[in-house]
């Protein structure tokens, strides 16, 4: 009996009416985990401050990957720096050593002020090692002190630790019961920051200026006084500058804005130090440094040789990008207040340096569809917050374009 042959399908005639685009878009609804809303923006590559979608159409990109792309897109040292390593030696484990992480690491202690560094692979990943200094910081006195106080409205990463300390509900109540011990109080608030210490707190964690917050910056005073009561009561003042770090506000961090600087025992950071490639760094002066003994903590890939280098070219652009973050950041800022004279549903401008937000009567997400539409990237946090982390390379004709764009969006509210 001759069997028949099923006919061969025409890839090309089933898929002709769907874009390159839309392909991609669907495979991902397919396959992929629905945890993203993402906007239907397909994204082929990147040029300085400015991406492509497949069609190539061009889009002013003041979101950087939610602030990691601090040097924008294909920068001519970081591709150089990056080939040539990935020739040499990408990964090797912590079991040995490299010619990379001893540079960036006394390189980073240099800019923070700090003793001591651990690599990890994200900002997440370095709040569960700071938190695990805390635990061990507040053990060793007395099992009872676990107590750690947060802030409302602080995001500190989607790990159980993290969340634990994310003072928004809306990222934990799924997950409850969290790592107990968590304390909240208000930004800003001294009054109830001294109610909230006991001698069974074990550490505080400030974001110096909340990103996912809605771009609010602590007080000095607010600061200073968490470090007196840390001091006090023997816990440990961890600096969250995951996101308002590096370089972002026009200084390394953004405890170093205050004068006289407050420090803090701790300090985490991540989102730009690698420009795309995963690196997180948690910082520590020498007490907060010996809570963790041989073996209590590790990490498989933080601080691989690739990303290590990378870090310590992006250190030396930085260095001269600096004074340019300040100019451009305060020009940013004095064209976003422009804008709020002639907008009164803009109720605030704030953030320094290059991160900066406006802070709408309304929610904002919409907005950044209009801004999309227009070729200008933006995103839309705490629901009413339009906030920006252009590049650090961005410029003032650049700002002008973003503006330009905010401009036409604003003036068709009603």
């Amino acid at each position: 009996m001759n069997s028949v042959a099923p006919p061969v399908s025409d890839p090309s005639v089933e898929t002709a009416s769907v874009t390159p685009a839309q392909a991609v878009m669907d495979l991902e609804r397919e396959y992929l985990l629905q945890n993203y809303a993402r906007y239907p923006l397909v994204l082929g590559r990147g040029k300085g401050c400015y991406l492509y979608d497949l069609e190539g159409k061009r889009y002013l990109d003041f979101i950087s990957g939610i602030g990691v792309n601090a040097l924008g897109h294909a920068h001519p040292r970081l591709t150089k720096v990056i080939r040539e390593q990935a020739g040499l030696l990408i990964h090797s484990s912590n079991l040995y050593y490299h010619q990379y992480q001893g540079p960036l690491a006394k390189r980073l202690a240099q800019m923070s002020g700090l003793a001591r560094c651990f690599f990890s692979n994200s900002g997440t990943e370095s709040m569960e090692g700071a938190l695990k200094m805390v635990h061990s910081h507040g053990r060793a006195i007395s099992h009872e002190k676990y107590q750690v106080i947060a802030l409302d409205n602080s995001f500190h990463g989607r790990s159980f630790g993290a969340l634990s300390i994310t003072g928004q509900a809306k990222y934990r109540a799924d997950f409850e019961p969290l790592v107990p011990g968590a304390v909240f109080v208000p930004i800003n608030d001294i009054a109830a920051l001294e109610a909230a210490f006991n001698q069974n707190t074990a550490g505080i964690v400030l974001e110096m200026i909340q990103g996912e917050g809605g771009i609010n910056p602590l007080t000095p005073e607010f600061v200073a006084k968490a470090r007196e009561l840390a001091d006090r009561y023997n816990a440990l003042l961890v600096a969250d500058e995951i996101q308002c770090g590096v370089g972002r506000p026009g200084t390394y961090f953004a405890y170093q804005r205050a004068n006289p600087v407050t420090m803090p025992d701790v300090m985490v950071t991540a989102k730009p130090l690698a420009c795309g490639l995963p690196l997180g760094v948690i910082m520590a002066n020498e007490k907060a440094a010996a809570t963790i003994k041989p073996g209590m903590h590790g990490t498989t890939f933080g601080g691989g040789a690739l990303a290590c280098r990378v870090a310590l070219e992006f250190c030396d652009i930085l260095d001269e990008l600096m004074p340019s973050i300040q100019r451009v950041g305060g020009y940013f800022h004095a064209e976003l207040n422009q804008l709020a004279t002639k907008y009164s549903f803009i109720k605030e401008v704030r953030g320094y340096g290059l991160m900066l937000g406006v802070e709408l009567a309304m929610p904002g997400k919409e907005m950044v569809t209009q801004a999309m539409a227009q070729g200008l990237l933006i995103n839309c946090t705490h629901d009413t917050v339009l906030r920006f982390l252009p590049p650090f390379i961005v410029t003032e004709k650049q700002v002008d374009q973003a503006v330009k764009v905010l401009g036409k969006i604003f003036a068709k509210v009603k």
